[in-house]
């Protein structure tokens, strides 16, 4: 219950298996835009261990890549029936509309986020995507991706202090703020507006205005919670929120090499 509990506030991952490219090229994209935990994975026995770690998660598989259709029957079938991934909500995505393979999968193995055919109308098909993943409750409450960033030498915050910068290292970021802890106390209050600052996020330096929603002391730092005003670019809240997936991608690909 507690797992589920969890589920519900924190939404789920998303993996797509094999996409074909409109997928990987505008979909995926614009799901992140839209906050949602998605990964692209391309290797299947990779996928299978990935979801036996993570059983409440979404799989939206290319049926038609890599094995013949009777294969990936037994494949989707082997995740149902392993009670370790029985969870995991599974929907076809792919260009094959055969009428009698929708028909197998809908109604007969019964998979909760259907059978989507990929045609070329984008559009058309990120609406029926959106509509599946809702099913599923992918998005469960959480409203907004983060990434913890605690050690993530490439990450950077530098805030203006008196015609000077006070360094800092990021804790983790959103698109609705960050936490940080700087290299000397900048002595912020609560509600105080931060301008000007600069994030670096690897090979970007974004600007953003935000607010000081509170701070804490851990041991002996002193982090920083600031959240974003609504001045600052909504570019830049796009570029935060590939920076999330690319993150987050990055390390489920190391942690399952």
């Amino acid at each position: 219950m507690a797992v589920e509990n969890s589920v519900e506030i924190t939404g789920k991952k998303i993996f797509f298996l094999y996409p074909a490219v409109i997928v990987q090229n505008d979909i995926v994209e614009a799901l992140i835009q839209e906050e949602l935990e998605v990964y692209v994975i391309k290797d299947h026995e990779k996928l299978r261990k990935i979801v036996t770690q993570y059983p409440d998660s979404v799989i939206l598989v290319n049926i038609s890549e890599q094995m013949p259709e009777g294969d990936w029957e037994r494949w989707i079938r082997g995740i149902m029936a392993d009670q370790a991934t029985a969870r995991v909500d599974i929907g076809i995505l792919c260009p094959n509309g055969d009428a009698k393979l929708q028909q197998k999968y809908v109604n007969i193995l019964k998979l909760k986020c259907g059978y989507i055919q990929v045609k070329s109308d984008s559009k058309v098909l990120f609406r029926q995507l959106m509509e599946a993943l809702k099913a599923a409750n992918a998005r469960g409450q959480r409203k907004h991706i983060r990434a913890a960033l605690e050690g993530d030498a490439v990450t950077a915050i530098n805030l203006p202090v008196n015609g000077d910068f006070i360094k800092g290292t990021l804790k983790d970021i959103s698109t609705v703020g960050l936490s940080c802890v700087f290299e000397r106390d900048p002595g912020l209050g609560k509600n105080s507006l931060c301008q000007d600052v600069q994030i670096k996020l690897q090979s970007m330096i974004l600007k953003i205005e935000g607010i000081v929603f509170g701070s804490r002391i851990d041991g002996d730092t002193k982090i920083y919670v600031i959240v974003f005003t609504q001045r600052t670019d909504p570019a830049v809240r796009a570029k935060i929120r590939k920076y999330i997936q690319t993150t987050l991608q990055s390390r489920i690909d190391a942690e399952f090499k």
